[in-house]
């Protein structure tokens, strides 16, 4: 689910936390949404997939939209979001742990509550990276990909966090 990532505020999920990741939770690719910028996207390596990505946006689409847009007021955009473009370890950490708290995207704030992986169903670390990655090369944003090294590293250094994710803690990650 997507991050924001990035500031992926609450997704609700109808699978408890517990529940282990399946293919068939995730929409089928061809209900995914095509990538809206008119440049090239970014390239995925190792296991990371931007068609894996595609698909696993499927689980954000409810709050931040087909286009990535997000909704007014109550869920914040992944187009153009600082938040998704700035370090990679930011939205890693939102989808690993979930958004709460009041945080300004594009000079607008939001304040609302997004769980861990925007659905509260477990992802691995190529799901994360393949979903951020996609997300990243999306709707207008030109980051870089995010590697399955990458969410490791974010998931260790924060293994033993038991809250979601603030505007000041992603603002300590670099």
């Amino acid at each position: 689910m997507a991050v924001a990532v990035v500031v992926l505020a609450a997704c609700g999920g109808d699978k408890p936390a517990n529940t282990p990741p399946a293919d068939s939770a995730a929409p089928a690719a061809a209900a995914a949404p095509a990538p809206t910028d008119s440049a090239a996207p970014v390239a995925a390596a190792g296991n990371v997939s931007m068609e894996k990505g595609q698909e696993l946006y499927g689980r954000c689409m409810a709050c931040h939209q087909q286009n990535g847009d997000g909704m007014p007021s109550a869920f914040p955009p992944l187009a153009g979001s600082e938040w998704v473009t700035g370090p990679a370890s930011r939205p890693i950490a939102i989808l690993l742990h979930g958004l709460q708290g009041e945080i300004t995207v594009k000079g607008t704030k939001y304040n609302s509550m997004m769980m861990a992986y925007g659905t509260g169903v477990p992802m691995t670390d190529e799901e994360v990276a393949s979903v951020l990655t996609y997300v990243r090369a999306s709707f207008g944003n030109t980051a870089s990909a995010v590697t399955v090294e990458e969410v490791a590293k974010v998931r260790a250094a924060t293994a033993g966090r038991s809250s979601p994710m603030s505007q000041k803690d992603l603002e300590a990650l670099q």
